[in-house]
């Protein structure tokens, strides 16, 4: 996940707003985690010249549950759409998604003066009225769906995947350039009002797709059974090749010591990625299916080349960006996350934290942290 926040004029108060989410990246999949066989140059530089969290969490190790939490600031457990694990392409998950019913980080920060846009994946339902435009965002780009062909945009089914504001987008390329590139234009862009962007990579979920690759057939088993640790690091390493253009779009404007760079996973890696030695995968409750990489990157603001081992989770980033934007939580839906700005700037120590995970849908495991000590209970004992 990577999150975004500049002042994209000059004279305003109030920050605008990037986030970009990676999608089933491994905790050492990059460069500055220790990687030696991918390339991640823009990432590292962000870590270089920012903090590098070693204990980062997702809320959840599987994305829909995740990405509940960073909609709404809450454990996903709270809503019916963050009990699915994930939400599928199926009749039955066809009526579930996020409502208004639960107030949403781009619904709050609209109401405190933002425009806001979708870039990417949503996987928090299908119908328009779980979709992105019905739950405060004014735009998307992206599909609706867990995953997405690199090359030839259509869901596991065959059907067309890629939307712009609902309507079928009829564009070529690889999946990672087009979302940058979308990025890319909507920063250069003239606003009279501070914006919220959530870019949502596909990458480097399945299908595995380098770019110049051929379309995948129809099927989740096709698309789960290829590629191979190269095709692999070529999508992490266009990903972050992507992402050096985002930045280099805010500096271009002259915005970039007004911007604060999150970037994290929405859970752990899977078949080819590196967890760094931890047990484990995506789906599982153990470090590798929860601890994601996470850097944020303030230059002028936060120290650079910071290696902070203070926990933080999903939520925390929901409500630190609530807090840098000025707006106000709703207290019918207390926070679950913390701020976690106060901290990081001045230096005052690592705070213990509780954190809560359950799975029960493809694995019965439930686990809590409490400042050194993690629980874990599985089906098995």
């Amino acid at each position: 996940m990577l999150c975004c926040i500049a002042a994209m004029a000059s004279g305003q108060d109030k920050p605008d707003i990037i986030y970009i989410m990676a999608d089933d990246l491994g905790w050492a999949d990059l460069a500055c985690y220790g990687n030696r066989e991918i390339s991640t140059p823009n990432l590292d530089r962000l870590a270089r010249g920012g903090i590098k969290f070693t204990q980062a969490y997702a809320a959840a190790p599987v994305c829909t549950p995740t990405r509940a939490a960073f909609m709404t600031g809450r454990y996903p457990a709270r809503i019916e759409v963050g009990l699915r694990e994930p939400l599928d392409q199926v009749h039955q998950d066809s009526l579930v998604g996020l409502t208004q019913d639960q107030v949403s980080l781009p619904a709050l920060l609209k109401k405190s003066g933002y425009t806001t846009q979708l870039i990417g994946k949503w996987h928090l339902g299908f119908l328009p009225q779980y979709g992105p435009l019905a739950n405060g965002f004014d735009g998307f780009y992206g599909y609706l769906g867990g995953a997405i062909d690199y090359v030839s945009h259509t869901d596991p089914f065959g059907n067309v995947g890629l939307y712009d504001n609902y309507k079928i987008a009829d564009e070529e390329g690889y999946m990672t350039d087009i979302l940058a590139s979308r990025a890319v234009d909507l920063i250069s862009s003239a606003h009279e009002k501070p914006f919220f962007l959530s870019l949502q990579f596909s990458a480097p979920h399945w299908p595995w797709q380098a770019p110049g690759d051929k379309a995948y057939p129809k099927g989740y088993q096709a698309w789960k059974e290829g590629g191979s640790k190269q095709v692999y690091s070529k999508m992490v390493e266009r990903m972050d090749s992507a992402i050096g253009k985002v930045i280099e779009a805010v500096e271009k404007q002259g915005r970039a010591k007004n911007t604060v760079i999150i970037f994290t996973s929405d859970n752990g890696g899977e078949k080819y990625s590196n967890m760094g030695g931890l047990k484990e995968k995506k789906m599982m409750l153990w470090e590798g299916g929860v601890r994601v990489p996470a850097i944020l990157y303030w230059p002028g603001t936060l120290k650079a080349g910071t290696i902070s081992d203070q926990p933080v989770i999903t939520m925390d980033w929901t409500a630190t960006i609530l807090a840098l934007a000025g707006a106000r939580p709703d207290p019918a839906f207390p926070l679950d996350g913390m701020d976690i700005m106060p901290i990081i700037k001045d230096g005052s120590g690592k705070r213990e934290r509780i954190f809560y995970w359950r799975v029960f849908q493809r694995q019965q495991q439930k686990a809590i942290r409490q400042g050194e000590w993690k629980y874990l209970s599985t089906a098995n004992g």
